[in-house]
């Protein structure tokens, strides 16, 4: 009961920060008086959910997942990356967007279980990097995939030569795609060691260094997407729509893989 009372509280603090972030839009400044107030009430549901995720994932010494947590783990390292980032970049407006998403991913931790394993997987201190390193790789990709819808919709009303009070609250278009290229850059990168470590974990799981699963096709086709993406920047200056296609083509795979690999664990773990 206690637990569940924590885990609402999370919640609440990530929507009160999410509203403050909306609050805060009117104003030019990065950290006026509602951005302020919304990161801090926003670290404290960051602080809060690291605590409950610790406690879900490490089950009396054992490995435990379930759809849920692995939602609502991504959810909360991309909040946190954002809050940390924020302090440095001018992407606080994203908060408008990123603090519901974690709210309602940790809803999603209440109500779909983690799934009972019927050999219990002890955790493995190389096994928990792998991991912490696909998350923080999925993270930076979500916030670029952010970045770039917000992008995507400044680029559209330039092009019909509309204007909004809302996308007058973002930085410039020329930031905003700076800042897009250089997150997609770190997570690209991590990434690639997500890949480059998952070989060695295969090789302990399946016997074999690359399974063709779901999860690894369509990990290697987002690797590939984010690839052309990054090549086509700095060979012929992608930008603008074209940039956004790819980016979100990149992430949409980077999805649907990290789900598949919820249900190949539920798999392996059951066998």
């Amino acid at each position: 009961m206690i637990q569940l009372i924590l885990h609402l509280i999370a919640i609440a603090l990530y929507g009160l920060s999410g509203v403050y972030y909306w609050r805060g839009l009117g104003s030019g400044s990065q950290w006026n008086p509602e951005r302020r107030f919304a990161a801090s009430i926003g670290a404290l549901a960051v602080l809060l959910q690291g605590g409950l995720l610790i406690g879900d994932i490490d089950h009396h010494g054992h490995l435990a997942l379930g759809i849920g947590t692995i939602l609502s783990l991504d959810a909360w390292a991309v909040a946190a990356i954002f809050l940390v980032a924020s302090l440095r970049k001018p992407i606080a407006s994203l908060g408008t967007f990123i603090m519901p998403s974690a709210a309602v991913a940790a809803i999603g931790q209440i109500f779909l279980p983690m799934h009972t394993q019927a050999n219990p997987v002890p955790v493995d201190p190389w096994l928990v990097t792998h991991v912490v390193i696909s998350i923080l790789a999925y993270s930076l990709l979500s916030i670029a995939v952010a970045q770039s819808l917000v992008l995507w919709i400044q680029e559209s009303r330039l092009r019909h030569k509309q204007s909004a009070q809302l996308m007058q609250a973002f930085p410039p278009m020329e930031t905003m795609e700076s800042l897009m290229f250089e997150m997609i850059r770190v997570g690209f990168a991590l990434l690639t060691l997500t890949l480059i470590s998952g070989l060695f974990f295969s090789d302990q799981l399946f016997g074999t260094p690359l399974p063709f699963t779901h999860h690894s096709v369509l990990s290697l086709i987002a690797w590939l997407a984010f690839a052309i993406l990054l090549i086509g920047r700095q060979q012929f200056g992608w930008r603008g729509r074209n940039a956004v296609r790819w980016t979100v083509a990149g992430f949409v795979l980077l999805v649907f893989a990290y789900l598949s690999a919820e249900f190949l664990l539920k798999l392996v773990f059951a066998s």
